[in-house]
């Protein structure tokens, strides 16, 4: 009668008061946890697979490496184009010298036929000798004897003639006298003719008026061939 009477508090469920917890759904975690993995297996690949990451200053290297990659290729360009130019003037000029070359060559083919012409025209020589001295000119000038001389073996007797030409010089000195004067002679070789032309010194004062020329065959003595021709003022 005396106790404490204890006062019952409504209850709503019959298994007493209790708190629902929260907590994060399964789906999350495993889409959390693919996220994260997924990222590390792509760093993973990166880091073991995938190309090296470049440094400030390698960065900076490429940088100025491929900018001197296309300066080369603008020279390179440049200079490919320069040698196509100078390639394509190049052949026009071996093409038109080719046409210069047609061209003397046949002027020179010409020439030789009208030479041909004008040898078998040429009288022969007076003593009738092969070689002959067909032709000559002689001059004086400035104490030196100038000359030209023309010598042809006959058509058919063209075998090669090796020898030289001497010249016998008469003349007067300035003192009144006469004299001769033999050059050293010079060399000789045909086959159908042979025009020699130069000039040879004479002594000082000494004036020359006719010339004998004496052909000889290289080492003999014997005179194949001579004419005496007067020295032209």
């Amino acid at each position: 009668m005396f106790g404490r009477q204890q006062r019952h508090v409504f209850k709503p469920t019959a298994y007493g008061a209790t708190r629902r917890t929260r907590r994060i759904p399964r789906w999350l975690v495993l889409l959390l946890t693919g996220i994260v993995l997924g990222a590390g297996g792509l760093l993973f690949l990166q880091k073991s697979y995938g190309p090296t990451r470049l440094t400030v200053e390698q960065s900076e290297q490429l940088h100025y490496d491929l900018n001197s990659l296309g300066m080369d290729k603008q020279r390179l360009q440049s200079e490919l184009t320069k040698t196509t130019r100078e390639l394509a003037e190049a052949t026009a000029k071996v093409e038109s010298q080719g046409k210069s070359l047609s061209q003397a060559q046949a002027q020179i083919a010409k020439q030789i036929g009208d030479i041909k012409m004008f040898a078998e025209a040429m009288p022969a020589d007076p003593r009738g000798t092969s070689p002959g001295i067909r032709a000559a000119t002689f001059g004086f000038d400035n104490n030196k004897l100038t000359y030209q001389i023309l010598v042809m073996q006959d058509a058919g007797k063209t075998a090669m003639f090796n020898g030289n030409a001497e010249f016998t010089v008469a003349g007067r000195y300035s003192n009144g006298k006469s004299g001769s004067i033999t050059l050293p002679p010079f060399e000789l070789a045909l086959e159908r003719y042979v025009q020699a032309e130069g000039e040879l010194d004479l002594p000082e004062g000494f004036r020359p008026r006719q010339v004998t020329v004496k052909i000889r065959r290289d080492g003999a003595e014997k005179i194949v061939a001579t004419r005496t021709l007067i020295v032209s003022k």
